[in-house]
């Protein structure tokens, strides 16, 4: 059987070896506008990896609509980087676009040296928290004018084609919404007068361009705007692009603002087809659908399906290059997936770093970690089978070491499993299971079920050892905790112990929360009930959603800090925080404990006490390091080094990337 996803396809007159598309993501790796060689070298290895066309950027149009951070198009003094990338990713086997961008109301004046943003209205910004200028009409022209100047620049540095962002709240979008644009003149009002910039917009480049050179319009199929544009509205603006300048529609989802999930673990694979297949069937131009297409199969079956012409894999190329390769040659099984966990794509560049990968340490890095085979091999021991140890093990056998791998429990993943066990985080499962596939694949011995000890490692005797031996929870020093109705998070996550109908958990972190939503879902309606129903018109749709979200337990989180799960990522947070209100748990701030009884959970809050009743209280403190071995490894004078928790408590990513770096460090 032909397999669809490498189906040729053309978009105006290039031809695509495949139907897998690359998006444009601010990366954070350009300096000054400039192209880096770090830049260079990341889309170098995704050309290698297979894929059909990449789209670079976002790059910016004028000096309003970016920062420095992103892509510059908008001198002539960024064309020889701009041919320096497209040629990098050419060279390497695939066709190359830029994106094209104007940030508009969500740009901010910290970028812009104190200058006011701009937009089709001074309607202030949730996101930026600032009111911006309302463009002219001579401006209008101006950024028009704008678009064209840069697209040119993008054709003649030898990129294939072009794309525009048109969604996302951005700009143009901004002019189609009327949530952004409040105008009176030709640019404002009717849906053809807001549709009019971008139209423009798109026959400007063009012109500039002609008419053999491909246009790609990335925009949104729903905004998911409360007052904002929907499915119908841009479907009409889709047959409009589509009936003009535009050579292929590439369907993103949402605005930042937007309080659907759009990129997270939460957000099932390929939901969002539905929004390109509704735009397909009105035009007859290439659509491209995007969002959490995350491995070949979902792909597979989008196409196959009629959903899409092709699909947009960005975060997955990220995690893993060489996904289209191995796709291609049936090495499926080999695939590094994206999570979704957003905590090295998206949390870093609110912290305006770089991107990275929890999944693929080499992300971001792909000229400084390259890895250097040693001339002198060492017989390597790693005690721990957690993201860690993987890592670790994985990049010293990279090296060219004798590495075995030694894991207590019968499975490799460790702390990964628990992660997974809340609603919308089974993702985390993927990953402990692609990297233990990886151990696999590279033939790394592994010992399961051993519990080193200074007489193993004596009969061993290794050159060197990593110590990657995680964490243990920890109980805080609280009356009543040895109760027997008191129980740990981590046993709750891992099903080993069933809770009472009143749960009250001590610790709104990450795993408090976590365990919180894990509870709460305990007793509501499945996915494949809601749909059940539905489609028997079983119970009305308002009933379905509170069968889906109300369950058998009642669930307190009580938290010392002002606000819980301030150590979630924040592309994270705010969903997870959705959830836990949209799930009935009650969340308690500012609250210290006093003591557990049987009863339930007294603390004191402003002064006063009271006591929260419960059948089962989960203790989720937080969690220590756990090295046993540190102390029997210096007495041996073994050289070793210690990675992941077993060092320091922290997240997934930081697991997996300093297990990386120990291991090309032995």
């Amino acid at each position: 059987m032909t397999d669809p996803l490498f189906q040729p396809i053309t978009i105006n007159r290039i031809e695509l070896k495949n139907r897998i598309y690359m998006p444009a993501m601010h990366l954070g790796m350009a300096v000054d506008f400039q192209v880096t060689d770090q830049l260079i070298a990341f889309y170098a290895e995704r050309a290698r990896g297979g894929v059909g066309i990449i789209c670079v950027g976002y790059a910016t149009v004028d000096d309003l609509s970016g920062s420095t951070q992103n892509i510059g198009a908008h001198d002539d003094a960024f064309i020889p980087g701009l041919t320096r990338l497209a040629t990098a990713i050419k060279d390497n086997g695939a066709r190359s676009a830029v994106q094209l961008n104007h940030a508009g109301r969500y740009n901010f004046s910290f970028f812009l040296d104190g200058k006011q943003p701009v937009a089709p209205s001074p309607v202030a910004s949730r996101m930026t928290g600032e009111t911006p200028k309302e463009l002219t009409k001579e401006e209008i022209r101006q950024t028009i004018d704008s678009f064209a100047a840069a697209a040119l620049r993008v054709k003649s540095a030898g990129f294939d084609a072009v794309e525009v962002l048109s969604g996302t709240g951005y700009l143009i979008s901004e002019f189609l919404s009327p949530l952004t644009n409040q105008r009176t003149d030709r640019y404002g009002g009717s849906l053809e007068n807001r549709m009019r910039f971008g139209l423009e917009v798109m026959a400007a480049i063009r012109d500039a361009v002609g008419d053999d050179y491909p246009l790609i319009v990335r925009m949104n199929g729903n905004d998911f705007m409360p007052g904002g544009n929907g499915r119908l509205e841009l479907q009409e603006y889709a047959r409009a692009l589509a009936a003009g300048p535009a050579d292929a529609l590439c369907i993103n989802v949402g605005w930042h603002e937007a309080r659907v999930p759009q990129i997270v673990a939460a957000v099932p694979r390929g939901v969002f087809a539905y929004l390109a297949k509704g735009i397909r069937e009105q035009v007859d131009v290439p659509v491209i659908a995007s969002h959490r297409i995350n491995d070949p199969a979902t792909a597979r079956e989008m196409l196959a399906d009629g959903m899409c012409d092709m699909v947009a894999m960005g975060r997955s190329l990220i995690a893993d290059p060489w996904l289209p390769e191995k796709a291609r040659q049936s090495k499926e099984a080999d695939i590094i997936h994206c999570v979704a966990c957003a905590q090295g794509c998206f949390d870093h560049l609110f912290q305006l770093k770089h991107v990275e990968c929890m999944c693929n340490p080499r992300a971001g890095h792909e000229n400084a970690m390259a890895i250097k085979k040693t001339s002198r091999p060492k017989k390597v021991m790693v005690v721990g089978g957690g993201p860690a140890g993987m890592s670790a093990a994985m990049a010293a056998h990279e090296c060219g070491h004798q590495v075995t791998l030694f894991e207590m429990a019968d499975r490799l993943g460790g702390q990964l499993f628990l992660a997974a066990a809340p609603p919308g985080r089974a993702e985390f499962a993927s990953l402990a299971k692609d990297l233990s596939r990886q151990v696999k694949a590279a033939n790394i011995p592994t010992v399961f079920n051993c519990r080193v000890d200074e007489s193993l490692i004596r009969e061993e005797n290794p050159d060197a050892m990593i110590l990657a031996t995680g964490a243990t929870p920890l109980s805080p020093n609280i009356p009543g905790c040895d109760l027997p109705h008191v129980v740990q998070a981590w046993d709750v996550l891992a099903n080993r112990v069933i809770t009472g109908r009143r749960v009250v958990i001590i610790g709104g972190g990450a795993v408090g929360v976590e365990t919180a939503l894990f509870l709460a879902e305990k007793g509501t309606l499945s996915a494949e009930g809601v749909k059940f129903l539905l489609v028997n018109r079983a119970e009305s749709p308002e009933t379905l959603f509170e069968m889906a979200t109300r369950g058998t337990r009642q669930v307190t989180l009580v938290e010392m800090l002002d606000k819980v799960g301030k150590d979630i990522g924040k592309s994270t947070r705010w969903g997870m925080m959705q959830e836990l209100s949209r799930m009935g748990v009650t969340t308690v701030n500012r609250t210290t404990v006093v003591e557990i009884s049987l009863e339930g959970l007294k603390v004191e809050k402003d002064g006063q006490q009271e006591t929260i009743p419960a059948d089962t209280v989960v203790v989720a403190a937080g969690a220590s390091s756990y090295n046993p071995l540190q102390k029997v490894v210096e007495k041996l004078g073994i050289a070793f080094k210690v990675a992941g928790d077993a060092g320091k408590v922290a997240l997934a990513f930081d697991a997996v990337h300093q297990g990386y770096r120990t291991g090309m460090e032995i």
